[in-house]
């Protein structure tokens, strides 16, 4: 199956900025207001400009909706002080997201670290290199993303290996996880017929068909604790699969954006032990097309508010904002993005790409010309990942205002 290398475009147009205009009808010679026009209909000076921008997340019941909702919610918290309206799409998850955002129909978006990396390097589904969305900006990670095998506990599958010959949902196209699938697929030799059924479900699809018993096994790539998982494990019997051995070890070695994780022991019924795996972190990216004071206005309301966005989710439980800044990012970092995080003391000037550096903020110690620029962050060594472990509930669609949201076209692991 081919990745779409450019997006099918939602008929979602997201509006850029709006300019509210409020006119005073005075009675000719006097002053007054008229009967016909109350002075209380006439809108306040700071309303005067608002800008909206639009989040592409994943399907409405995985966790990147939830971070899209999360952000949002935090974000219009103060849209009086800022200027900034935020809105959460439902979208086809990560590889759907970033073309999106390269097309201009997104503002910011949800991505696996993966395909955040392959996409600013015109890599693998994204390449050839010319291809390359070098507009692309890190904003900043957040939590991290298990690649997670379910499988029925009838299904006699004890590793990844007995997936072989058994009907298996690899994920739909154009969503972070059927691409991680396809890699992992690719460095063990496997094709779609190593199956004896490779279905194409959307996330939100998944968990019903393999209590149906119309699948065997599903793959995801999360973060824990997931409601998807959680509603396979609620209606059925159900095992995690460890995800090992010298191909992913290889993988792991040979790519920055991969590391090892683990998903605790009694996150699910029915999954008491650990299970090994590994992952990718979901990360939150924007273009070079979206204002530096938009992005600025972003990033102080998470961060400004970090206690209260790490309740919003399990996931980001253990989050710290020193990870936040770093982990997973391939791309630059935004411009607005870096201005808080060197204001804040998260990040020091000379760590970032001199193309985002201006004049007025060049350290005055250090002579510009002395400054190198990096294209990427430094890497990220391969580590133990270990996925939230306290429980709590996940936003629901309801938490979000129904008419900020638009029908899923697809869904993302996350």
């Amino acid at each position: 199956m081919n990745f779409p290398t450019a997006p099918a475009l939602a008929s979602f147009q997201p509006v850029r900025s709006l300019t509210a205009l409020a006119a005073l009808v005075l009675l000719a010679g006097c002053g007054e207001t008229t009967s016909e026009t109350p002075a209380s209909t006439v809108a306040p000076a700071e309303e005067t400009a608002r800008t909206f921008i639009t989040i592409g997340t994943g399907g409405v019941t995985g966790v990147y909706y939830a971070t899209g909702a999360a952000i949002c919610r935090l974000v219009n918290k103060n849209t009086t002080e800022h200027g900034v309206r935020c809105n959460v799409e439902a979208t086809g998850g990560s590889i759907y997201n970033l073309n999106t955002i390269a097309a201009g129909e997104l503002d910011m978006g949800v991505a696996q670290s993966d395909w955040q990396h392959h996409a600013y390097n015109g890599t693998s589904q994204f390449g050839p290199a010319p291809a390359a969305n070098r507009e692309l900006r890190s904003v900043f990670s957040v939590h991290a993303e298990p690649f997670t095998v379910v499988a029925r506990a009838d299904a006699e599958i004890a590793t990844f290996a007995d997936l072989k010959g058994k009907r298996v949902n690899i994920g739909n196209p154009g969503s972070g996880q059927r691409g991680t699938m396809e890699e992992l697929m690719a460095a063990l030799g496997w094709t779609n017929e190593d199956f004896k059924i490779a279905t194409e479900l959307k996330s939100a699809e998944q968990s019903k068909a393999l209590c149906d018993n119309k699948i065997d096994a599903m793959v995801i790539t999360v973060g824990h604790p997931s409601g998807l998982i959680k509603e396979a494990a609620t209606a059925c019997d159900v095992v995690l699969v460890d995800v090992t051995g010298p191909e992913v070890d290889k993988l792991v070695a040979d790519n920055a954006y991969y590391r090892y994780a683990t998903i605790p022991g009694g996150t699910y019924r029915g999954a008491d032990a650990d299970v090994s795996t590994f992952g990718v972190g979901a990360t939150f990216v924007s273009s070079t097309n979206t204002a530096a004071d938009t992005v600025h206005a972003v990033v102080a309301a998470v961060f400004d508010n970090f206690e209260d966005f790490k309740k919003l989710h399990a996931a980001y439980a253990t989050l710290t904002k020193e990870q936040m800044v770093g982990d997973g990012l391939s791309a630059p970092l935004h411009e607005g993005a870096a201005r808080y995080f060197r204001a804040a003391g998260l990040l020091a000037a000379a760590e970032m790409p001199a193309e985002e550096l201006t004049e007025a903020e060049t350290p005055a110690e250090v002579p510009a010309q002395d400054l190198t620029a990096a294209e990427t962050p430094e890497e990220v060594p391969a580590q133990e990942l270990t996925a939230a472990e306290t429980p709590a509930e996940e936003l629901t669609p309801a938490e979000t205002p129904a008419q900020e949201l638009t029908p899923a076209e697809g869904t993302d692991g996350g």
